[in-house]
């Protein structure tokens, strides 16, 4: 079994490893379609899930698209930074020890990650109460991101 690791190990694995890729400028036209992307994704989460019946497999693709979201929002942000990493995990490492200001959970967040691998590779649904469970902070955390990543792209406009 796997060895839970803390964010600053992961980190520094991924950095030796070479996940952190250097950009050589900022793209804010990309950043931008990726923030009006992620925003469109969690709209139409949020419409769809006032319509769904507590029952059944559905809860999983609103879980998918707030992971999405989120995850769509820290690439924005950490963009601001020069850096791209294309693996989840290190991306989330980085967000977390480069900005502990923004007191995010690692730990929550590594259980979202979890979740989602538990979707994508090996079938695990999320139900209702799952959903509920994680509803809240996710929602919390991606108008965290939202902010961060707004405030940036207003300070280079300027």
């Amino acid at each position: 079994m796997p060895q839970f690791k803390i964010s600053k190990e992961v980190y520094e694995d991924c950095q030796a490893d070479g996940f952190f890729k250097k950009q050589e400028e900022i793209d804010l036209h990309k950043i931008q379609n990726m923030l009006i992307i992620a925003l469109t994704d969690l709209e139409i989460a949020q419409k769809t899930s006032k319509t769904l019946p507590k029952e059944g497999i559905a809860w999983t693709t609103i879980f998918k698209l707030h992971y999405d979201v989120f995850r769509e929002l820290v690439d924005a942000f950490v963009r601001f930074e020069y850096v791209k990493s294309t693996n989840h995990k290190c991306l989330v490492a980085y967000l977390c020890e480069k900005h502990p200001e923004l007191e995010l959970s690692w730990d929550f967040l590594e259980g979202l990650r979890t979740k989602r691998n538990g979707i994508q590779y090996y079938g695990t649904p999320v139900t209702y109460v799952e959903w509920k469970h994680l509803e809240l902070q996710l929602n919390i955390y991606i108008k965290t991101m939202r902010k961060v990543v707004e405030e940036n792209i207003n300070k280079i406009k300027k």
